[in-house]
């Protein structure tokens, strides 16, 4: 056998295995959301993907028990009840600690009906590969929707991922066995970086950080990277809509329906994901979503205004220290 068959049998093998015993641990109450029974979502096709998805996902890292150790009856909880209100995208990471074991308690039995996402760190294919096969275990699946490179910075990283044992042969490969559908790259620290690595792959998403404040950032995410992904019909999934909530705050934002509203409205966006706190918090984010319309330019513009006092609050993980 090759290498690759070996690979991918192995990771077969052990997901079953995983499951049957993970499977214990699903709630008998998850019921998936049916579009006649709630109002449903506005839905986008995510880019090149073909996908329709709502314009909200659950973020599994941040401001979320998912992802906090000690917190996993909260966890199930709020993962419940995402699939309760209809949400489809359901996005982590190799490094969010206990983010990927909390979806695959209870995401598999859905796994034909939800986006799933993980990302890895490494650069290099033998780390990224390793992570991969990580991911895969702890989310209790044979296959991801799609897979990024999570949080790429520098130039020098896009260096090492395009190298010829960099972590873009892992994807390609994982690809062509049929472990992930799509392939990715994320970043909330340097756009050009961001579209600049667009320009060099063929990507089929990326997720970015686009909130009402990054406009009045010196290098904006929004006018850096957007155009680019337009250009490349790149999937576009926005993330630190709110800042962790601290772009709504008196003085500046005054509703969740400004927040999202406003990324939402950016060309070339096709959906943002969001952390809750709890289940309440995820449910008033989908009322959000349900009620969302396009906003036009003036409203667009007013929000704009409002953000010119958020500092660097609005774009706090922008920094390196």
């Amino acid at each position: 056998m090759t290498r690759k068959t070996n690979r991918r049998n192995f990771l077969i093998g052990s997901v079953a295995a995983a499951t049957a015993i993970g499977s214990q641990a699903l709630s008998k109450k998850t019921t998936f959301a049916s579009s006649s029974t709630i109002k449903s979502m506005p839905a986008r096709i995510l880019g090149k993907t073909q996908i329709s998805l709502p314009v909200l996902g659950l973020g599994g890292a941040g401001q979320t028990p998912i992802s906090y150790e000690g917190k996993e009856k909260e966890a199930i909880a709020l993962i419940e009840k995402a699939l309760e209100l209809g949400i489809k995208y359901y996005d982590t990471a190799a490094s969010y600690g206990p983010s990927e074991e909390r979806f695959g308690k209870i995401l598999p039995t859905y796994r034909d009906r939800i986006y799933l996402n993980s990302k890895t760190a490494s650069r290099d294919y033998d780390g990224a590969w390793r992570e991969l096969e990580l991911s895969l275990k702890r989310l209790q699946t044979d296959y991801l929707d799609s897979w990024q490179l999570h949080h790429v910075s520098f130039t020098d990283e896009l260096d090492i991922i395009f190298s010829n044992q960099g972590a873009i042969k892992a994807v390609e490969e994982a690809k062509e066995q049929g472990l992930i559908k799509f392939s990715g790259i994320t970043g909330h620290h340097e756009p050009e970086v961001i579209a600049e690595g667009l320009r060099r792959y063929d990507f089929d998403t990326t997720l970015i950080s686009l909130n009402a404040a990054d406009v009045h950032h010196p290098r904006p995410f929004s006018r850096t990277v957007l155009p680019v992904a337009q250009a490349k019909n790149v999937g576009v999934i926005a993330m630190k809509v709110p800042a962790y909530g601290k772009l709504l705050q008196p003085g500046i934002l005054s509703s969740m329906e400004q927040a999202m509203g406003y990324s939402l409205s950016l060309p070339g966006v096709h959906c943002c994901i969001i952390a809750a706190e709890n289940p309440e918090q995820l449910e008033a984010n989908v009322t959000v979503a349900r009620n969302y319309t396009l906003l036009n330019t003036a409203q667009m513009t007013q929000i704009e205004q409002l953000t010119i006092n958020a500092g660097e609050d609005g774009a706090f993980f922008r920094r390196w220290t």
